[in-house]
């Protein structure tokens, strides 16, 4: 097994729709999020608080961003979020960072059933994932 990165040594971990992350509250984990980790080391996602925009800059593997309200509710789900990109929610009171496709799909899981109200890809349709060096390229 993979050990945990340095900077999520020590956080506290919750579980969020079924999937227990470690949770992003000082400077450094919130930052970096799961930026220039490989998918093994990112484990199964990170929960950032108080957050209602990310970016994918330093990304080496797509991204599913969950935003969620105050009740955990989902707010916009953005699936397979290539590198190089800033997505955000209105209304968003934190944001679940999961490996694209490591989300439990409905149906699949115990995960209890959450409101979504939007279910889109960042660039509105897959899109191939383009490598670190391919950031400002386009």
């Amino acid at each position: 097994m993979t050990r945990s990165p340095h900077r999520f040594r020590g956080l506290e971990r919750r579980s969020v729709g079924g999937v227990v992350v470690p949770v992003a509250r000082g400077f450094a984990p919130r930052l970096l999020g799961l930026a220039g980790l490989d998918r093994a080391q990112a484990g199964p996602g990170l929960l950032i608080p108080r957050c209602a925009s990310v970016h994918t800059f330093g990304m080496r593997f797509p991204l599913d961003i969950v935003f969620l309200d105050d009740a955990e509710r989902e707010v916009r789900v953005l699936q397979a979020v290539p590198s190089c990109r800033a997505v955000a929610a209105r209304g968003a009171a934190a944001a679940l960072e999961l490996p694209a496709a490591a989300r439990p799909r409905p149906g699949t899981s115990r995960a209890r059933p959450a409101a979504t109200t939007s279910i889109t890809t960042a660039t509105g349709r897959a899109a191939p994932t383009p490598s670190v060096k391919a950031c400002g390229d386009s």
